[in-house]
């Protein structure tokens, strides 16, 4: 469970870089040079989800809470934005949801 964790973990990062990437780029902070990382970034994130070891319908639900998790870390770590109690509380009741359904996994 905690390789596909990692997995998840990783492909999260790769699809955030490369939309914060494009968000750079609209906002002026940087020149079009970063669409290319962009767009390699989400190439990754787009083989990584086929990386996965279930149907893609569970790996999509799975993957939504975790990507939502990590993008409360992006926003505490990248962002400097403080997290609230809502967005703690929310997180953990995802990270639940999301082991729950990486666990049901092994029954199936």
């Amino acid at each position: 469970m905690v390789k596909v964790i990692l997995l998840f973990l990783v492909t999260a990062l790769a699809e955030i870089t490369g939309c914060y990437f494009v968000y750079l780029w609209i906002k002026h902070i940087t020149s079009a040079w970063i669409l290319v990382l962009a767009a390699i970034s989400l190439m990754i994130f787009t083989w990584l989800l086929t990386l996965h070891p279930e149907a893609s319908g569970r790996i999509y639900a799975t993957y939504g809470g975790i990507y939502i998790i990590t993008s409360l870390v992006w926003l505490r770590l990248v962002d400097h934005v403080k997290l609230t109690a809502f967005d703690l509380i929310g997180a953990s009741m995802i990270l639940v949801g999301s082991l729950i359904i990486i666990t049901g996994w092994r029954s199936v």
